[in-house]
């Protein structure tokens, strides 16, 4: 891995395309009561939480926050989560990661609502790296970047001293 590194989104770029996906997302589920927004942990769980705060402003809808910590490096799906899969029955899940690369992390992630009767299950992705090895579209995009296979795709949200940005390695 090198040492370059290539600003793709400034502060202000996540920012608004966080805002874009919250507009999307209602758009989407104007009808609806309640939406879940599963974060797919940690990264996604930065995303989903300033999704949910911008819903939370601009819809009539209540948003619900969980959390999924899924084994990324397994070879079979394995997830861990902390609330009861009963509360998104017969509701709308927007699946919420920070990046997609190979599809992996969200097949997982659909894979944890394999036995629960949704209305929709959706997904969020602040950048698509468009290197799809598994069959998973994105619903809602902050952006798609074509990159090969050895660059990297680092988010850094919230992080300690560090202004939010995205960055290519």
């Amino acid at each position: 891995m090198t040492d370059k590194q290539l600003l793709i989104l400034d502060s202000h770029q996540i920012q608004q395309k966080i805002v874009r996906i919250a507009y999307q997302i209602l758009e989407d589920n104007f009808e609806e009561e309640e939406i879940i927004i599963a974060a797919i942990l940690p990264s996604g769980g930065k995303v989903a939480a300033r999704l949910k705060s911008i819903l939370d402003d601009i819809a009539d809808f209540k948003s619900t926050l969980v959390g999924i910590e899924i084994e990324k490096n397994s070879s079979k799906m394995e997830a861990e989560f902390s609330f009861d899969l009963d509360i998104c029955a017969n509701k709308t899940v927007i699946l919420v990661d920070d990046v997609l690369n190979s599809g992996r992390t969200l097949a997982y992630g659909f894979f944890v609502f394999r036995d629960i009767p949704l209305k929709k299950l959706r997904t969020a992705i602040l950048i698509d790296r468009n290197h799809k090895r598994f069959p998973m579209t994105v619903d809602f995009a902050g952006m798609a970047l074509s990159t090969v296979l050895k660059e990297h795709v680092e988010v850094v949200l919230d992080k300690d001293g560090e202004e939010d940005a995205a960055y290519l390695r």
